[in-house]
């Protein structure tokens, strides 16, 4: 039985926070990709498919950002998932502490790009997205996104 407005008396079965760890290599990134992918199928969580897309090309964003510009002093990475009844909540977190700023779009540069197209398919599904610092120096970069695209 629910309270108006508030979270649910009994969980629903899909909720829970799931971490991995994974090498700063360039393979991590399709195998963290395909975990998040596969915990979500096992665990039957309800998202919608425009949703899983976005959130799935987040995951990979994120993941090549570590490997690519933390791994001299993070030679590992971790892979955070958190599922709610209504939104799910990836992060990847490194020891580098160094803390990436979104660029501009510059149409004629190829790459660069990761965090603003994180930020821009996190707002598009009506999410929020963020950078933060670990207490050990690292970080930890997140996006939370409903379970439903917006209408």
């Amino acid at each position: 039985m629910e309270s108006r407005g508030s979270v649910p008396a009994h969980p629903v079965p899909y909720e829970g926070v799931w971490r991995f760890t994974a090498p700063a290599v360039d393979v991590s990134v399709p195998q963290a990709r395909h975990a998040v992918r596969d915990l979500l199928n096992r665990q039957g969580v309800p998202v919608e498919d425009d949703v899983l897309q976005g959130l799935l090309l987040i995951v990979s964003e994120l993941v090549t950002n570590a490997v690519k510009h933390a791994a001299l002093l993070s030679p590992e990475l971790a892979v955070e998932v958190a599922i709610g009844a209504e939104w799910i909540r990836v992060s990847v977190e490194d020891n580098h502490p160094y803390r990436p700023t979104a660029l501009v779009t510059d149409y004629a540069q190829t790459g660069g790009r990761g965090l603003l197209l994180v930020r821009e398919v996190t707002a598009e599904a009506g999410g929020t997205c963020d950078v933060e610092h670990t207490a050990g120096g690292g970080k930890i970069i997140w996006a939370a996104l409903p379970l439903k695209a917006r209408i």
